[in-house]
């Protein structure tokens, strides 16, 4: 096997995708000195960060007057995006060039990562915030659900794409601005109260793990997270009786 690698890496040599230095034969999914300098995060080992802040202020900003109390949402990335740094180019290539492999093994990581936190309990299940069928459709599959489902795994719980889906196609939101980018998304989930239903009564302590790729302005994952509190509030649960997190690969702010 090691000789079929080695002839394979001859004559189809890999790159890593944030330098472009050739990879070595067990480097992988970037070269080694990438991996030392990976600008991670490290939020998981923090009661508050940057990124569960931003969220929760979005959050109160979204809530109507007299809306009832919601716990501060936690939240999580593995590493910093900044759109000056090669970096930048892992959730692209997932995103848009189906290298599964290096979204599992990021996922892996972030899996990991989570299980050291101290400040998340045990997960019963991880939903990734979904696509609309057409793009969907179009791609060939959900990057974050590739996400979600290595983060699951190494949590050992279940990944449940059916609660939620995305019930109207929205812009691409690449290019909106960070208002435009929250009216977007704004009603464009919906939630199965029979999955949910079927979730919460699986037991008590219900802690759903939302998962994304990119973190940037939290539009989308308010959107989504929104729908669930609705849904769950339709069920006449109290929002403290069912936590719901947040976890992206990447975190747009400063290393």
């Amino acid at each position: 096997m090691k000789c079929l690698d080695s002839l394979l890496e001859l004559f189809f040599p890999r790159e890593c995708p944030v330098c472009g230095r050739a990879l070595q034969l067990r480097e992988f999914p970037v070269c080694i000195y990438c991996q030392a300098d990976l600008p991670l995060t490290r939020f998981w080992l923090q009661p508050r960060n940057p990124m569960a802040d931003k969220f929760n202020a979005l959050l109160e900003g979204a809530l109507p007057e007299g809306a009832a109390w919601v716990p501060y949402v936690y939240a999580m990335a593995l590493f910093f995006y900044n759109g000056r740094a090669g970096y930048r180019l892992l959730p692209q290539r997932l995103k848009y060039h189906a290298d599964f492999p290096l979204g599992r093994y990021f996922g892996a990581m972030l899996g990991k990562d989570i299980l050291d936190s101290p400040y998340l309990p045990a997960v019963s299940a991880v939903v990734p915030v979904p696509l609309h069928w057409t793009r969907r459709y179009r791609r060939g599959y959900n990057q974050a659900a590739v996400l979600a489902r290595a983060i699951a795994s190494e949590l050992g719980c279940p990944v449940v794409e059916s609660l939620v889906r995305r019930s109207r196609r929205t812009r691409t939101q690449t290019r909106l601005s960070v208002s435009e980018k929250a009216r977007n998304v704004a009603g464009a989930f919906r939630v199965s109260a029979r999955v949910l239903r079927r979730l919460v009564a699986s037991g008590d302590d219900l802690h759903l793990l939302l998962v994304d790729d990119v973190f940037t302005t939290g539009a989308t994952l308010l959107g989504c997270y929104s729908a669930l509190r609705d849904a769950l509030d339709a069920l006449g649960l109290p929002p403290q009786s069912v936590r719901i997190s947040l976890s992206t690969m990447a975190f747009v702010g400063n290393s």
